[in-house]
């Protein structure tokens, strides 16, 4: 938190400092990650800076450098031997750092932030010249954290979530059911759809080439493709006779929010459902934020306002759309009506309803 308005220029020094601390130890967790030491420590340790070398095939004085931050960050323990210090990954810490399918795994993070951070000439320019910077230019570390971040809540709590809300549930468990996933990237949640509703033909669109190409090899490893099909087109391209239409945590993001809603609001039965699932930020900004306020605004300073920007035309919404915004772009596209749904399993998200 930072220090009170008129507190002196010692304590907001303090305060930066710890910040860039901060923004320091998680860019250790990203090369703890990419580097594969955080999984050999949960797999084989404790290990010695030698030993944690030689099972990842890293330099030993790297790994005795970065297991000294990390016992210094607390992030590892340390035990005297005859042969060296020896460190060992907390068992909390490594379900955290490692486990992709626990809603505790949170090293997605660190490795968008670093991806973020490798476009800061490109993210100086665009803040100066008011161009952007796409997903496309962050790369695969931002590609693939955004989509194993949100797998394990997709694969373990999508489901029991919307068999919650019996009006959404009786659409989406029409026989022969058609849904649509806008905006799917790398089809976690698509796939989550079509296992919660095996009678149902599910669709997945992207814009993003290889998210389309994984989320294609996803759903053959499933079992999954011969009903569920992901298409390389804009979600404004949509059309056709679905039964119900979802845009999860992705409507931020695009350039033309209204064109998308109205091509879905065309494209879904009137008597089915539109659901958009975006981030539960508050209602109204009220400064100084909460903590994920605060890493919302981070995301949309650092990813989703620059890739919003690099279109010639756009919304330039950010992160941080307020439930007003939304209703505001629901209005333009020709919808009556915006509920919030009671789906509470998502601490991050909030699940709207847009009514024909």
């Amino acid at each position: 938190m930072a220090p009170h308005e008129h507190a002196p220029a010692d304590a907001w020094a303090d305060h930066v400092l710890e910040v860039v601390t901060t923004g320091m130890e998680s860019l250790a967790i990203h090369l703890g990650d990419r580097l594969g030491w955080y999984r050999a420590l949960a797999a084989d340790g404790p290990l010695t800076a030698r030993a944690l070398a030689d099972a990842t095939g890293t330099h030993e004085r790297y790994a005795r450098e970065w297991l000294a931050h990390q016992a210094a960050a607390g992030m590892v323990t340390v035990t005297a031997t005859p042969a060296g210090p020896v460190h060992a990954l907390p068992t909390g810490a490594a379900e955290a750092l490692t486990d992709p399918r626990s809603l505790a795994y949170a090293a997605p993070a660190a490795r968008l932030l670093a991806a973020a951070a490798a476009q800061m000439p490109a993210l100086l320019e665009a803040y100066r010249t008011g161009g952007g910077v796409t997903w496309d230019a962050l790369g695969d570390d931002a590609r693939w954290a955004q989509a194993d971040g949100n797998r394990p809540w997709f694969e373990s709590r999508l489901a029991p979530a919307l068999a919650e809300v019996p009006e959404l549930h009786a659409v989406l468990s029409r026989a022969d059911a058609r849904i649509a996933d806008v905006a799917c990237g790398a089809g976690w949640s698509t796939l989550a759809l079509a296992r919660a509703y095996p009678d149902a033909r599910v669709t997945g669109v992207d814009v993003d080439a290889p998210s389309i190409a994984h989320a294609r090899e996803r759903a053959e490893e499933a079992g999954l493709a011969d009903r569920v099909d992901f298409v390389l087109v804009d979600g404004g391209s949509l059309a056709g006779g679905y039964d119900a239409a979802f845009i999860i945590e992705a409507l931020h993001d695009m350039p033309r929010p209204v064109e998308v809603l109205d091509a879905v609001r065309q494209a879904v039965r009137v008597d089915g459902a539109v659901v958009v699932v975006d981030e539960r930020v508050e209602e109204s900004p009220a400064p100084p934020g909460d903590p994920f306020e605060r890493l919302m605004y981070g995301y949309s300073l650092l990813v989703c306002l620059p890739d919003s920007m690099a279109n010639d035309t756009t919304a330039a919404t950010g992160t941080v759309m307020r439930p007003g915004v939304l209703r505001g772009y629901a209005a333009d596209a020709g919808y009556s009506e915006v509920t919030v749904l009671p789906i509470e399993a998502f601490p991050q998200f909030r699940f709207y309803r847009l009514h024909h």
